[in-house]
């Protein structure tokens, strides 16, 4: 759970996009996924989505990361930002990916509270860190180095940010829960 005031219970600033105004990409992407508020809010910048939904599908598709890391890393980003919209999607697919229901009531506390393994303290120490200093420390980067090759340490570093950017938008813009 976020730790700040979830955002979705304020009325949105953009309503999702009618569909009589969807363009080529944002029905396809819909056609996979369904109408989520994220895509169809974000779709109407055209431009600005079809390039955003190359990036983040590439990280959440068809990265490096494994899953289990990618989401550890996302949850943690979406506590951090308060962002009540990606902390409810990536809940779902971390659960998909292994994480438990203690490990994910933990991502939404004090790290030091949880006996993680030391990848995962690595990943979810790195989430903090760069939320809170927009770097890491040596430490957590030679935690991270001892499990991650270099392609995977560009990946996280960028996965973290991107999953910050999106959680920016998702809170500005106050898009919605999605009907399950």
């Amino acid at each position: 759970m976020p730790q700040q005031t979830p955002h979705a219970a304020q009325t949105p600033r953009l309503a999702p996009l009618d569909e009589a105004a969807w363009d080529d990409v944002l029905k396809g992407v819909v056609a996979v996924t369904g109408p989520l508020n994220i895509f169809t809010t974000l779709g109407r910048h055209s431009e600005l989505f079809r390039a955003w939904i190359g990036l983040g599908s590439m990280m959440l598709l068809g990265g490096t990361l494994g899953p289990r890391i990618r989401e550890l890393a996302i949850l943690r980003v979406a506590h951090n930002s308060g962002c009540a919209y990606e902390w409810d999607h990536h809940v779902r697919i971390g659960r998909d990916a292994g994480l438990t229901e203690v490990e994910i009531g933990a991502l939404a506390g004090d790290l030091d509270a949880h006996a993680w393994t030391s990848e995962d303290w690595a990943v979810v120490a790195a989430a903090d860190e760069l939320h809170a200093t927009s770097t890491l420390s040596d430490a957590v980067w030679s935690a991270l180095a001892k499990r991650l090759d270099e392609r995977a340490l560009i990946e996280l570093v960028m996965l973290i940010g991107h999953y910050q950017m999106l959680a920016y938008a998702l809170n500005a813009l106050r898009v919605q829960p999605d009907a399950d």
